[in-house]
């Protein structure tokens, strides 16, 4: 096989392209490589997979769909499952976050979530609201608007020069010193919100959109929020007239052990971002959840008959991704997927943390279905050993991901608890053989 051809995206192309690793197909927790061996899934392949791969209802819902109607613009036009979909979606949300926009990844659902916090104020008469405020270590996908409010620095410098103007970023919210090995949520941190104060008064209140953040921060190494600093911040946003939007492309849909980050920490955001396990990842989707106060005062401003969003995609609500997302949030309520999470965090944290003290272990954190072991970098080459023990995960038979030095773990919510022991024994034998 000729590999050369294919620009693969965050690869390091020509490591990989030397020893490539190859999956030709998956089921339940598992993958199969191409020489037979099974590897289990310990990340539900992009934090995505929530309900486990070829999952038969899900198929059998994109092969009908495929062979009835393939394809419908949703530009002045629209096909059932669209609504339905939308319906399905909304009915998880927090209360009052009811009106849906379809798009097709997290990071079109983010720059979605941006242009609607714009069009928002401009319709209210407060046009000049164009800031927007993101974190450090932020994740919010790979569009200009998302890289913009991100603060991932190895995303943002080759663009650095074309970003969106007028953002800024609150601090992130990971101290070693106070939070190393904490079990949940940290005690420590709620403060680091407080610097809201100081950018709103730098920037001036009235300049401010939105703030835009992750509840839980996955991509840039799983960074759980400190108790109270989430209160904090819708607290400031409302204090300010500012949106605040949540980034649940990776929290939503049980990964906390209930449908939304949103619900999880009982805070309502204006705005919820999500992709993903919005449909187990079996047709490309994104959606922003917006507040019905934010939607329609975006409608009503708009004279009847014209355009009230100048905004959408060819593929939104596509109908093949909407056949799968009810199909897959039918799997969520028959299988009490966001339950069983709940049920089996406290083994995931057990075994998780039972890594204390293995070699070059410096951090432990999780919350949900979410976990991440941080290693002391090998001085002078920062991110080999987490790609090492990756890759000697990956020759005992476990999947996870690594980001730098940095191991996150996300499995899919059908992962029993003897897996769940599995995946971690894996690690800790792995780590035994790194230097």
């Amino acid at each position: 096989m000729d590999l050369s051809q294919l620009w693969m995206p965050f690869t390091a192309n020509r490591q990989y392209k030397a020893a490539p690793r190859l999956l030709v197909s998956a089921q339940g927790m598992y993958y199969r490589t191409e020489t037979g061996r099974e590897i289990l899934d310990g990340t539900a392949g992009l934090w995505c997979v929530n309900a486990g791969h070829a999952r038969p209802s899900i198929v059998a819902a994109i092969q009908r769909q495929a062979a009835q109607l393939d394809y419908a613009p949703l530009f002045q036009m629209g096909h059932p499952l669209a609504f339905e979909a939308a319906g399905r979606v909304a009915s998880l949300m927090p209360p009052g976050l009811d009106r849906i926009f379809f798009a097709n990844s997290g990071s079109e659902a983010v720059d979605s979530a941006l242009k609607i916090a714009l069009a928002y104020h401009r319709a209210r008469g407060e046009g000049q609201r164009t800031h927007f405020i993101g974190r450090e270590r932020g994740y919010h996908g790979v569009g200009f608007g998302g890289i913009s409010v991100g603060g991932i620095a190895g995303n943002r410098k080759a663009f650095s020069g074309a970003l969106l103007p007028h953002v800024d970023h609150l601090p992130h919210t990971l101290d070693l010193a106070q939070m190393a090995f904490s079990r949940g949520q940290p005690g420590w941190g709620a403060h680091l919100a407080d610097d809201l104060e100081r950018i709103v008064a730098l920037h001036d209140p009235s300049s401010i959109a939105a703030v835009v953040v992750e509840p839980l921060a996955g991509s840039t190494g799983v960074l759980v929020p400190p108790k109270g600093y989430l209160e904090r911040l819708r607290a400031l946003c409302d204090r300010h007239g500012i949106l605040l939007v949540f980034d649940e492309v990776i929290t939503a849909f049980g990964r906390l052990g209930a449908a939304t980050a949103a619900e999880y920490f009982n805070i309502r955001p204006d705005l919820i971002t999500m992709a993903k396990a919005i449909n187990n990842a079996a047709v490309p989707m994104g959606a922003v959840a917006v507040r019905r106060e934010v939607h329609d005062t975006v409608i009503d401003a708009a004279a009847a008959g014209a355009i009230e969003l100048f905004h959408g995609y060819t593929y939104s609500a596509h109908p093949l991704a909407a056949a799968a997302a009810i199909a897959t949030l039918d799997l969520y309520r028959d299988e009490g997927l966001f339950a069983r999470a709940a049920m089996l965090a406290p083994a995931l944290e057990q075994s998780v943390h039972a890594l204390r003290g293995a070699p070059h272990v410096q951090d432990i954190r999780n919350l949900g279905m979410v976990a991440a072991v941080e290693l002391a970098p090998r001085p002078g080459a920062p991110g080999a050993r987490g790609y090492e023990t990756f890759l000697r995960c990956f020759e005992l038979g476990v999947l996870v991901r690594y980001t730098g030095d940095v191991l996150a773990f996300s499995p899919p919510l059908i992962i029993d608890a003897g897996q769940i022991a599995q995946l971690f024994a894996t690690v800790a034998q792995a780590l035994r053989t790194v230097p």
